[in-house]
């Protein structure tokens, strides 16, 4: 007996569907390991919930990506400060037929860019400045120490 479905991909779970999905499978995560969670009723700041820890509070973005082959995600960087040390990606990587894979990034990584989490400042363009990750098989070995599981002593 499955809990929930696990068919990521189809057509009636929107976008916005599956982040709400996401955020409460974050909350769940993070409680299943004693933290105490808080969620503002608005979210107007890119913080969707906040995590109290033994080390004090933790302020958490959640993405999801359905992966497929090579994917990016993005936080708009007036909403993810690298520079505050309280400050994580909670990042699902969500696979048909399979559980999410949860990684929890410190923002303070995009400090040093790499080829895999990148800073993408759009001078001279539309769009606004943003901190990325690039997903890729090939990148979710760098991916691997910040799985959930590998990332308890945060807590």
């Amino acid at each position: 007996i499955q809990m929930y479905n696990l068919n990521w991909s189809r057509d009636n779970l929107t976008s916005q569907k599956l982040g709400t999905f996401c955020e409460y499978y974050a909350k769940m995560a993070l409680t299943s390991y004693g933290l105490s969670v808080y969620t503002a009723e608005v979210d107007d700041h890119g913080i969707d919930f906040v995590a109290e820890s033994k080390h004090g509070f933790l302020k958490f973005q959640v993405k999801a990506i359905r992966t497929a082959s090579s994917q990016y995600v993005f936080m708009k960087e007036e909403h993810f400060d690298i520079n505050d040390k309280s400050m994580f990606l909670f990042l699902l990587l969500l696979s048909d037929g399979e559980h999410p894979a949860a990684y929890i990034i410190p923002a303070s990584i995009w400090v040093q860019e790499s080829k895999v989490f990148v800073h993408r400042t759009y001078e001279g363009k539309k769009s606004k400045p943003e901190y990325g990750i690039n997903i890729s098989k090939k990148n979710l070995e760098v991916l691997d120490k910040y799985k959930l599981e590998n990332m308890l002593s945060v807590f």
